[in-house]
């Protein structure tokens, strides 16, 4: 058993730190609003602390699971930082959904540190994060991994390196362009069924056995034609992360035509008051017109 520090107790985070600390880790949580890292406590044990620096102090293992790029920085670094409290051998792995960019230059900051790195972003959404079976993407190096991987089976199905630092975040991206392009063609099909005067849910019984099938539609198809988005990633992060594929897609040379309009499509969702929508809300501006 690890003493593991956990930054970051969202929808995401909260659950994947329960894990950690029902498998017998000894855990110590920061949360930027206190209060929910006070409920946390509450609900699970172990300790609450006042700064990423005061939480990674002790620490064998620090995960962060926080919003963006910037927020990512400002855990790691800084004087209240978690690298300013983590002693040197000691192992940084992230879990948000950032930039290659700022994976690499953090990972820089830890290897001088003497501190070990790897960026994990995970799928699944929050149903995934709650039942402990999260498809994680890993980049680092393979002795980084080796102590990572471990730790990551608490909350994950499946977790895999697939290259140097930044290829977790790489892979992350791929992921959500491949969910772009499958929630609107979800929303499309639909849509159309409803217009067409056909029961959506006896088609999706017949087409998901077939090549149509996807785990969008399994698990999405009956909220959407409920009209019901409550249930996962919202419509305000997905547009973030969208930013972020298309900005390394231009980096790189890379062609997202379908990714950049999909995002576009998001866009109108945000406009419609929809950015707390979780993401198979597109389908709401297909029924607007």
């Amino acid at each position: 058993m690890a003493k593991i520090a956990f930054l970051g107790l969202g929808v995401m985070g909260g659950p994947m730190a329960r894990h950690l600390a029902s498998k017998g880790h000894e855990v110590t949580v920061y949360n930027r609003t206190s209060a929910r890292a006070e409920a946390w406590v509450a609900a699970h044990g172990g300790r609450m602390a006042a700064t990423p620096r005061a939480a990674a102090a002790g620490a064998d293992v620090v995960l962060a699971c926080v919003g963006n790029d910037d927020d990512l920085r400002v855990v790691c670094n800084g004087p209240d930082g978690a690298f300013a409290g983590m002693a040197k051998g000691a192992l940084f792995i992230d879990h948000t959904t950032v930039s290659a960019q700022v994976t690499r230059e953090l990972a820089a900051v830890a290897a001088g540190l003497g501190i070990g790195f790897v960026d994990a972003p995970v799928s699944g959404g929050q149903a995934g994060a709650e039942n402990g079976v999260l498809s994680v993407m890993c980049g680092g190096s393979e002795a980084d991994y080796a102590r990572a991987e471990p730790v990551i089976s608490a909350y994950a199905r499946v977790c895999k390196l697939l290259g140097e630092s930044g290829a977790g975040q790489l892979a992350k991206m791929m992921n959500q362009i491949c969910i772009a392009g499958l929630v609107q063609g979800l929303a499309e099909a639909l849509a159309f069924g409803e217009k067409a005067g056909l029961d959506g849910e006896a088609v999706v019984e017949v087409i998901s056995q077939g090549a149509a099938g996807s785990w969008q539609m399994v698990n999405r198809h009956k909220t959407m034609l409920a009209d019901k988005f409550d249930f996962g990633f919202a419509v305000d992060w997905m547009r973030k992360d969208l930013k972020i594929c298309l900005e390394t897609a231009d980096e790189i040379g890379a062609s997202l035509p379908v990714t950049a309009l999909v995002d576009q499509f998001y866009k109108d969702v945000q406009q419609m008051g929809g950015g707390r929508n979780d993401t198979s809300s597109l389908i709401r501006r297909l029924r607007k017109g």
